[in-house]
């Protein structure tokens, strides 16, 4: 048996996540916000303000359900990858779109369930300004390595 802490793996830290979202132009045009990460609770909050082009309608201020699944997808991911270290492709995904998010900045919090060898999977909350719950989401992302 191997307990050597030189083999442990050391979780990225709130800045070095915020640099692998900025890094990505897709997730950079989200414009997603590390606030806080916390490995030993295997949970990732992050922050999301509207754009126009996140709106379902011109105008509206209502958000389309497409960003707000790109959001959650991305911010589970993010939650494995900040204790795996490495990019995970994503298998599955599921969103619960409970209310409108209308007007409204978001808050997501994705707390992972389980972090195995071959699958991780990660529960998704998304929240407005004031708390309320808009959408919850299910992921699951290939842990195995490349």
């Amino acid at each position: 048996m191997n307990d050597k802490a030189s083999d442990k793996i050391v979780p990225f830290t709130k800045d070095e996540l915020q640099r692998m979202l900025d890094h990505s132009p897709f997730i950079a045009f989200l414009g997603l916000k590390v606030v806080e990460a916390d490995p030993a609770k295997e949970r990732l909050t992050m922050t999301c303000a509207m754009k126009p082009e996140f709106e379902r309608g011109a105008g509206t201020g209502q958000w389309h359900g497409g960003p707000l699944a790109a959001i959650i997808d991305t911010v589970g991911d993010y939650a494995l990858i900040m204790g795996l270290r490495r990019g995970l492709p994503t298998i599955n995904f599921r969103v619960d779109y409970l209310r409108p998010a209308i007007k409204t900045g978001l808050v997501i919090t994705a707390t992972v369930r389980r972090a195995g060898k071959s699958v991780g999977v990660v529960d998704v909350d998304v929240f407005n300004d004031q708390k309320a719950l808009l959408a919850i989401g299910r992921a699951t992302y290939s842990t195995l390595p490349a």
